[in-house]
C-alpha cells in the first residue's frame, strides 16, 4: 500500500458537493487527478531528499493552478475563489510544499501585480507568472520581523530614473527559483512601498535555507538586497502603507484555509483504510472503540471545516468577507489537520512514521502551515479583537 498507489476517496459526510457546481467538480477533479498522476508517486522522494521537484511549475502553469481568479486577459483563469479553494485543497492533499508553491504564486505575487500594479506591469509579468514559465516569490517577513511587519528595516532611496533598495527578508517560499520578487520595503518617508524585483539585478541574491524538517520538497530562501538598483517602473504604484501586503495575506490565508483540509482528508483517508485492514486481537483495528472515536472526531472536525469554508468562498465571491472570517477560517484549518494528523500517526503505529504513507510528512508540513501567514495565537488575537474592540497586541 505504498503511497505511489494514490488510492485517496475524499470524504463528503455533509454531501458539500451538493453546494458545488458542475465547473466547480471539474476543476476540483482535474487537480485531483493531476496529483494522483505526477504528485503522489514522487513527493515523498523529494521530500526526503530536501529537493524542489522544479518540473511541477510548468504542470501547474499549464493546469491553470496559478492565479486562476486573475482575468484570462492577463493569462488567469477568470475562475470564482470556490474554484481556487478548490485547487488549493486538492494540491495540499498531495503536499503542503505544492499547495504553497501555488499560494505564494497566485495570491502573493500576482495578486498585487494585478490589484496594485500599472497595466504595463501586468501585461508584462502576469502572463509569464500564470504559464509557470516565472516563478515568483513574496519578501514582506524579515530576520528580526516576522508578526509585525510594519517594524521592517529593509527601505528604498530615490535615485533619480531608480531606487536603491537595501535589506533582507527570510523564510521566503519560492526565492531559490523565483524570476522576480515582490518586496515590500520602507521610502524615506517610512512609507511602506511595493516594488518588483528581478533576477539578475545586481545586488540581489537568494540564499537557500537548508536544515528544514517542514515543507521540505518546497524551496525556501532568503531576499538580501545590497544596493540593489530598481527601476521606477518596477514600484507598484496604486498601493502605500501595510494595506498592500496585508491584503494579498489575506487572499494567501483564504488558500491556506482551503488547502490545509486537504492535508486533513489525505490522513483521515489513510487512516481508515489502514483501521480496515490492520488486524490485532483478531479483528481490524477500526473495530474497537477508541479507534472509532478518532476516526469519529477526524470526519466530523473536516466536515465543519468543509462547510466553514464554502461559505466563506461564497462571501469571497460576493465581496462581502472580512480578514477577520477569513483569519478564523486558516487557523480553524490548521489547528483541526495537526490535531487529525497526529490522531492518524497514533493510528498508523510505527508505520506512521514511514515514507510508505503521507502522514508524517503532512504533521511536519503543518508545523509550518500553522505559523506562516500569520501564527495560529495571532489569528487568535485578530478574532479576539473583532469580536471584543480591544487591542491586544500592544
Amino acid at each position: 500500500m505504498s503511497v505511489k498507489q494514490d488510492l485517496f476517496q475524499s470524504p463528503d459526510y455533509f454531501l458539500v458537493d451538493d453546494l458545488l457546481t458542475d465547473e466547480h467538480k471539474l476543476i476540483r477533479d482535474t487537480v485531483r487527478t493531476y496529483v494522483k498522476k505526477e504528485i503522489s508517486p514522487i513527493i515523498e522522494d523529494y521530500a526526503q531528499r530536501a529537493e524542489f521537484p522544479v518540473q511541477i511549475v510548468r504542470q501547474m502553469g499549464e493546469l491553470g493552478c496559478f492565479g486562476p481568479t486573475v482575468p484570462s486577459e492577463y493569462g488567469g483563469g477568470g475562475l470564482d475563489y470556490i474554484s481556487y479553494g478548490l485547487m488549493m485543497q486538492e494540491l495540499e492533499r498531495g503536499d503542503s510544499g505544492v499547495r504553497s508553491t501555488a499560494s505564494v504564486q497566485g495570491s502573493l505575487v500576482m495578486y498585487p501585480i494585478y490589484e496594485f500594479g500599472s497595466e504595463e506591469q501586468r501585461k508584462r509579468f502576469l502572463p509569464k507568472l500564470a504559464s509557470g514559465e516565472w516563478l515568483g516569490c513574496f519578501g514582506l517577513t524579515e530576520p528580526n520581523h516576522g508578526s509585525d511587519p510594519g517594524s521592517m528595516l529593509t527601505t528604498i532611496k530615490d535615485a533619480g530614473d531608480h531606487v536603491l533598495l537595501n535589506g533582507s527578508k527570510m523564510w521566503i517560499s519560492n526565492a531559490p527559483f523565483a524570476q522576480l520578487a515582490v518586496v515590500w520595503a520602507k521610502d524615506e518617508e517610512g512609507i511602506v512601498r511595493g516594488l518588483i524585483v528581478e533576477r539578475g539585478m545586481e545586488g540581489f541574491s537568494t540564499p537557500t535555507t537548508h536544515g528544514k524538517w517542514s515543507l521540505r520538497a518546497s524551496a525556501t530562501g532568503e531576499l538580501v538586497f545590497d544596493q540593489v538598483k530598481v527601476p521606477k517602473a518596477n514600484i507598484l504604484p496604486n498601493v502605500k502603507g501595510l494595506k498592500g501586503p496585508l491584503s494579498c495575506l489575506t487572499k494567501a490565508r483564504y488558500g491556506i484555509a482551503w488547502g490545509a483540509i486537504g492535508a486533513a482528508m489525505d490522513c483521515y483517508d489513510a487512516a481508515l483504510r489502514y483501521s480496515l485492514q490492520r488486524i490485532q486481537f483478531d479483528k481490524p483495528i477500526g473495530a474497537f472503540q477508541l479507534q472509532q472515536k478518532k476516526l469519529a472526531e477526524m470526519i466530523t472536525e473536516i466536515t465543519k471545516a468543509q462547510l466553514l469554508n464554502w461559505r466563506m468562498g461564497v462571501l469571497m465571491n460576493e465581496g462581502k468577507v472580512t480578514p477577520q472570517q477569513v483569519s478564523m477560517a486558516k487557523r480553524n484549518s490548521c489547528e483541526i489537520a495537526t490535531s487529525i494528523c497526529r490522531d492518524a500517526r497514533q493510528m498508523l503505529g510505527g508505520m506512521g512514521i514511514t515514507g510508505e504513507y503521507p502522514v508524517m510528512r503532512h504533521m511536519m508540513n503543518l508545523e509550518s502551515v500553522i505559523t506562516y501567514e500569520g501564527t495560529h495565537d495571532i489569528h487568535l488575537l485578530i478574532t479576539g479583537m473583532d469580536v471584543t474592540g480591544f487591542n491586544a497586541f500592544k
